[in-house]
């Protein structure tokens, strides 16, 4: 039976990055890391979108960054510059490439493409079973998610960040290149949390995706409905062409997902509640994680003590909660916001890199009832 000192379940994001981080620190150079995923990661699966303060490590392989952002609402309707941010599209595709082939480059990490069976805790070991093989390893760091584990509780309310979009590409000039339209709460929101979220890549080609905060997805046609509605109505698009189509799902849930960690085996990715539980923002954070997991890794504390919890945690439980019992109130939440902060401060909250007084003024640009009643609650469950 093979031994590891390290096995990276998943080549996703998360994964890639986590076994890119520790091949190129020669602080690791003594150790033997395996990653295993079901998939070869050949095909452009998913997009990955955040913002960023100048230049990042990313940059030669974004598709597409924009300097401005669109957003509205029943009663704002804000085009502006986000400098020195810029929204920053990466394709999943593209950085597969990019980091597979660097991965391998490292002669202390092997890629295997094998689908996860099985995780044995063994305590001074942990057993990885596969449909043909099993591994041995003294970490394991996993990033298969498991939606039952959120749906078997009630302390924590679970959303879903839910879309469906379209590439298309139009027959006239519609779209502005220099602006990602962020959020669009203008159209029905049917008692929910309801938004249009367009990038554009030229003046003819567009992602324009429909996006819910809700507990329960739709049906497809419902989706389609939206953006074909969006398209007529709001960009007076009557001719197009589906080029591709991409539809997700990201769980919105403060869980204490450390909860599933031991002292050898640490979720990581969505699976370990890297995504924003407020946004649903997973790309940008796990990059954060993964440096903070590689400095905590040369502690040789347990992987149990990693995951903290910071207030910008109980800020996201409480507009989860609200979510939750008033879904419709998402849209007036963001306005609100938008309406009277500034964006730049808005994306820095969302980043979680906000001042205690910065979060101050956040906190009171939005609407007080909602957050005062879900306090109280959330308070009287303790």
């Amino acid at each position: 039976m093979p031994n590891y000192d390290y096995i990276i379940i998943g080549a996703g994001a998360s994964g890639l990055l986590l076994a890119d981080a520790l091949g190129r620190d020669d602080f690791f150079s003594n150790k033997s890391i395996l990653i295993l995923d079901k998939d070869i990661k050949n095909s452009n699966d998913r997009t990955w979108c955040f913002w960023e303060n100048g230049p990042g490590e990313f940059d030669a392989i974004l598709h597409k960054t924009w300097p401005e952002i669109y957003f509205a609402g029943n009663e704002l309707e804000l085009a502006t510059s986000i400098d020195p941010y810029q929204y920053k599209m990466l394709r999943g595709i593209d950085f597969y490439d990019q980091y597979l082939e660097k991965v391998k480059s490292y002669a202390n990490v092997t890629f295997i493409q094998e689908s996860v069976s099985a995780i044995v805790d063994r305590e001074a070991e942990v057993q990885v079973k596969t449909e043909g093989s099993s591994y041995i390893a003294k970490k394991v760091f996993n990033s298969i998610f498991d939606y039952k584990k959120l749906l078997n509780q009630t302390k924590y309310p679970v959303l879903q960040q839910h879309f469906l979009g379209w590439f298309i590409k139009t027959e006239k000039p519609v779209f502005n290149t220099e602006q990602a339209t962020f959020m669009d709460f203008s159209i029905p929101q049917k008692e929910n949390t309801r938004f249009m979220y367009v990038l554009p890549f030229s003046e003819t080609q567009a992602l324009v995706e429909y996006t819910l905060f809700s507990e329960n997805t739709l049906e497809k046609e419902e989706y389609e409905n939206a953006i074909k509605s969006y398209l007529k109505d709001k960009l007076a698009v009557a001719e197009y062409t589906i080029t591709e189509v991409e539809q997700g799902n990201i769980p919105m849930t403060c869980f204490d997902f450390s909860k599933g960690n031991s002292e050898n085996i640490l979720n990581i990715g969505i699976a370990g509640g890297w995504a924003k539980p407020s946004t649903g923002y997973t790309f940008y954070n796990s990059t954060k994680k993964v440096k903070e997991l590689v400095a905590y890794l040369k502690s040789g504390k347990s992987l149990s003590d990693f995951s903290k919890k910071t207030r910008f945690w109980y800020y996201d439980l409480l507009l989860l909660d609200i979510l939750q019992s008033d879904n419709h109130l998402g849209g007036s939440i963001f306005e609100a916001m938008f309406k009277k902060r500034k964006p730049q401060l808005i994306l820095k909250f969302l980043d979680e890199e906000t001042t205690f007084w910065e979060e101050l003024q956040i906190i009171w640009a939005c609407p007080k009832s909602p957050f005062v009643k879900a306090l109280f609650k959330r308070l009287l469950r303790y």
